[in-house]
């Protein structure tokens, strides 16, 4: 039998309210069941509403949405766009596409080569989040000149830049470390590879590299 509830995966842009869209904000506020990172729910959830916050326990969470769905819809907020290195990976993992609707969003990456005027049609997208730093990921070479990549804090940008000129990347190829999209302290710093390196901070910020 056809499941009768739906989890409603809404993308909500890369952090500030001004850059989620209207048709996401309206399911948002009419949810009653919303799941999302503190952060998130903090953001945008309403009073009234039940909320469950994104931990470590990814399974948990999935319980929980799956004990929701008896009696009502689930809206889980994931940040960025839905298809871009999303929870909805892992929603898909245990539901049935025909029980999920996907909301899209405006990614950090998409925002990153908006500040840089810059198109992304002819980029390679990574994201290092929790993920190792190997050859398949990171030794792109012209065509492949241009990356954009999320960054955590083991995988910093000084981390990643050098292992891209270990990869015979150009020590001249320009570096955008683009931080707080969206926010009020939003900042772009523009550097050489190798100055990269040097550079401290921008753990969790969308790095460009292009050649």
């Amino acid at each position: 039998m056809e499941a009768r509830h739906k989890i409603v995966v809404v993308g909500i842009g890369p952090g500030s309210p001004d850059y989620v869209l209207p048709i996401a904000s309206r399911t948002i506020a009419a949810a009653k069941v919303v799941v999302g990172s503190k952060r998130a729910l903090d953001t945008f959830s309403n009073p009234g509403q039940v909320t469950k916050v994104i931990d470590k326990d990814i399974m948990g969470v999935l319980d929980f949405v799956e004990g929701q769905l008896i009696s009502q819809d689930v809206v889980v907020m994931v940040s960025g766009d839905p298809g871009f290195y999303s929870m909805l990976a892992a929603i898909r993992n245990k539901f049935a596409a025909k029980q999920i609707s996907v909301i899209p969003g405006i990614s950090s990456a998409q925002l990153a080569f908006a500040r840089l005027a810059d198109v992304w049609q002819d980029a390679n997208l990574i994201s290092m989040h929790g993920r190792k730093a190997d050859d398949k990921m990171l030794n792109f070479q012209p065509p492949h000149h241009k990356l954009g990549i999320l960054t955590d804090t083991q995988h910093n940008p000084a981390t990643i830049a050098r292992i891209l000129l270990t990869h015979s990347w150009p020590e001249n190829a320009i570096v955008w470390l683009c931080t707080n999209l969206s926010y009020d302290n939003e900042l772009v710093a523009e550097m050489t590879l190798v100055e990269a390196t040097e550079t401290p901070g921008f753990e969790h910020c969308v790095m460009v590299v292009k050649v």
